[in-house]
């Protein structure tokens, strides 16, 4: 391994084996498992006179990754992006030592801190400064060495006022905040960071990435980042690696791999079917495809700015469910949040779901959204956040160019939203100093409010 390459992969492959055996019922009678019971008992006593057959039972092989080839540098930071299910979080499995590959190797050099999952390596009995220790040293940190940066850690995660309270009593965000804030004061070679800075605020994100931008900006710390979040990859990334059905699609600078990825998403939404990866929840409803559309076009086109929207979702409810909640968040192609609402926080209460096939329409009034790629997540629950259902960023839909601000080209160099906008042109007396004369004006308006 050269001196300046920290994590080299050759033909690195994680199989897994799936086993099956017959189909699963959902749901099983008390009269049933009595029957069984008889019958188990009846075919028990014919059995003894019979040859023993095997059970029939079949694996199938699946191949989280295969044959993944790559090297990093001391000190880069990469990108890794695809959707749910391209085998992104196996990979970091294998790089932090979780999980050993199935074929291929792989050589780290250098200390590995990794944030996976939320509170991975706390004990929910203990408190947050004990946690802080027991989590320290988890991922390798001495005793002195936590004792030494434990109030940063404790000022970064935001958890004074809970310090010596058990986790256990912590929220999803506090728990993260925690556990990243730990790792990335370890100091490690090389920081392996998971889509877990989602449960985190905005403004947390944002603290974070600042954190991480600092612990690269030394240029011999090296950081693998995955995630959803375009707009954060291409903040804190250079290159980028593009992971699809476990083999990597594309690897280069972060803007062209992004790019690539945002039209292969786009292409591949064209059929509207959600597959079982892209969804997840307790199985009481399955999401089985999406349209976007505007409503108000006969002719079937796209929707454009200020036109309305028209999102449904086809769906399928194993049971009756009373009191559903629908919740949808979008976001522009840099994975911006552009807009996020629920039935819930709009306080307008759906009828109940019954069992069978069905679907659920959001309707977008008079949207802003400016021409461009967008993603959006949608999800079915209960008023008290249960999830039912929930696909993330699977839903992909496009609004169309229109002479917007007397042009046709407008892209994301333009913003976000769409803003009706006039400007005109004043002229001042002689001798009025506008200096003078725009300092009285904010010391009125002052006055005025």
């Amino acid at each position: 391994m050269s001196r300046h390459t920290v994590i080299r992969a050759e033909h690195l492959g994680k199989k897994y084996l799936i086993s099956h055996q017959g189909e699963r019922e959902r749901y099983i009678a008390l009269r049933d498992v009595i029957t069984r019971k008889v019958m188990s008992a009846h075919r028990s006593a014919l059995n003894f006179f019979r040859k023993p057959q095997a059970r029939q039972r079949r694996s199938e092989e699946f191949w989280a990754i295969k044959d993944l080839n790559f090297e990093i540098k001391q000190g880069e930071v990469v990108g890794i992006i695809g959707r749910n299910g391209a085998g992104k979080s196996t990979l970091l499995k294998i790089l932090s030592r979780i999980t050993e590959p199935s074929e291929g190797r792989v050589e780290i050099a250098g200390r590995v801190a990794s944030l996976l999952e939320v509170g991975t390596g706390f004990h929910p009995e203990l408190t947050g400064r004990e946690n802080i220790y027991l989590n320290g040293t988890i991922l390798g940190m001495t005793r002195p060495e936590i004792r030494r940066k434990f109030d940063e850690i404790v000022a970064f995660a935001e958890v004074e006022q809970f310090l010596d309270t058990p986790v256990k009593r912590y929220s999803s965000g506090m728990h993260v905040r925690l556990a990243f804030s730990v790792a990335a004061h370890m100091e490690p070679e090389i920081l392996v960071v998971d889509e877990v800075l989602a449960v985190g605020d905005a403004e947390f994100q944002s603290k974070c990435i600042g954190k991480m931008k600092g612990v690269a900006g030394t240029g011999d710390r090296t950081i693998l980042f995955v995630s959803h979040n375009m707009a954060a990859c291409k903040q804190l990334c250079r290159r980028g690696i593009w992971l699809d059905h476990g083999v990597i699609r594309m690897m280069g600078s972060i803007d062209e791999v992004i790019e690539a990825y945002l039209a292969d998403l786009h292409e591949q939404s064209a059929s509207g079917i959600l597959s079982e990866a892209d969804v997840s929840g307790d199985g009481q409803v399955d999401l089985l495809s999406y349209s976007v559309s505007n409503p108000d076009s006969e002719a079937g086109l796209p929707p454009k700015t200020r036109d309305d929207i028209l999102i449904r979702v086809n769906l399928l409810a194993h049971q009756d469910i009373k009191h559903p909640a629908c919740g949808i968040s979008i976001y522009n192609q840099f994975g911006t949040l552009m807009t996020a609402i629920n039935t819930v926080e709009l306080g307008v209460p759906l009828p109940s779901l019954s069992v069978g096939n069905g679907s659920v329409d959001v309707r977008i009034r008079n949207n802003v959204l400016l021409p461009g790629l967008y993603t959006a997540s949608f999800w079915v629950m209960n008023p008290q956040g249960h999830i039912y259902a929930m696909t993330e960023n699977s839903i992909v839909f496009e609004i169309a160019q229109t002479p917007l601000y007397g042009t046709c080209e407008v892209n994301h160099l333009w913003g976000c939203v769409y803003s009706d906008v006039q400007f005109s042109i004043g002229t001042l007396a002689d001798g009025v100093d506008p200096r003078k004369q725009a300092s009285e004006q904010m010391y009125t308006v002052r006055e005025r409010d």
